[in-house]
């Protein structure tokens, strides 16, 4: 019964940690983007610095949180007697939805480069997206399209 509860956490953990994070590299497009004209400047790339983006931050279901308190809450019911057998299933319930919230974190994050760019009409500015298809380096001339949050990066 362990094992079953074990692997059914397990495999809704990694479900969950499966968000779309290509969704902000500068490689895909949102459907409204498809359709619409958006603007495009051109800069170079003054400073690269690797980041984490948490990708599931707006839909996160609760699941590690849920998985990790049942799982939790029945791993200490399988320790010691009576009044203490109740004592330890509350504590690994609680412990477990710690560690499983914690888990479900941890797996909807998505590696990104936060891009410093001196745009050519000589403002500078920082872009965070998640790695693609596109490989930048320090001193390489990018092109940006769009603007404000509805942003990418792409070379030149």
């Amino acid at each position: 019964m362990i094992r079953k509860t074990s692997i059914l956490f397990l495999s809704c953990i990694l479900l969950n940690g499966c968000g779309n994070s290509d969704l902000y590299s500068g490689d895909v497009v949102t459907a409204s983007q498809a359709r619409s004209a958006r603007s495009i400047t051109y800069g170079t790339i003054v400073s690269i610095r690797p980041v984490r983006v948490q990708v599931n931050e707006e839909s996160k279901g609760g699941i590690g949180t849920l998985g990790g308190a049942v799982l939790g809450g029945i791993l200490g019911n399988s320790v010691g007697n009576g009044s203490g057998q109740a004592l330890a299933t509350a504590a690994g319930a609680i412990l477990g939805g710690v560690v499983g919230e914690k888990a479900e974190d941890k797996l909807s994050q998505a590696q990104a480069l936060e891009l410093e760019i001196k745009k050519d009409d000589g403002s500078t500015i920082a872009v965070v997206q998640t790695l693609g298809n596109s490989q930048f380096t320090v001193g390489q001339r990018v092109r940006i399209v769009g603007s404000g949050n509805s942003l990418s990066v792409s070379p030149q």
